[in-house]
């Protein structure tokens, strides 16, 4: 029987651009993001798939990237929206970081006890919660 990392790789191949990563993870590219897929043992018997989807990146960091970021938090299905906060290289030279153009990154994080689901069913999450940020990186990017 294969293991729960190796069925993600097999169902997931026959929809989206998968890529192995050496540390046994998984990167699948959905509708212009990207995103992580890794299996994590909590317990014996309980696997819980990691999914960190990078919705949308270097975005100018204002309140209006806050507020709507903050919307489709509170309006999302799945999982936990963040923002990384960044300054940027050039900026953080130039003024040591003082009043630095500020840029973020858009995160969907969702973590789920997926062995006990057939693979139809597997499949089927994974592309809702990547639909998900998709929508997310729509609205953010527009």
């Amino acid at each position: 029987m294969p293991s729960l990392q190796e069925r993600l790789g097999s169902i997931l191949r026959d929809v989206l651009t998968v890529e192995n990563e050496p540390d046994g993870g998984l990167t699948v590219h959905h509708d212009g993001t990207f995103a992580s897929l890794r299996v994590v043992n909590i317990a014996e018997g309980l696997d819980l798939v990691s999914l960190t989807q990078v919705v949308a990146w270097d975005l100018p960091l204002t309140k209006k990237l806050g507020d709507q970021v903050a919307k489709q938090a509170h309006n999302s299905n799945f999982g936990n929206v963040t923002v990384v906060e960044k300054v940027s290289d050039k900026a953080a030279q130039r003024n040591s970081g003082e009043g630095a153009a500020k840029t973020a990154d858009v995160m969907l994080r969702y973590n789920f006890p997926g062995a006990g689901l057939a693979d139809d069913a597997l499949r089927t999450l994974i592309l809702l919660v990547l639909d998900s940020g998709a929508q997310m990186r729509r609205v953010l990017t527009a």
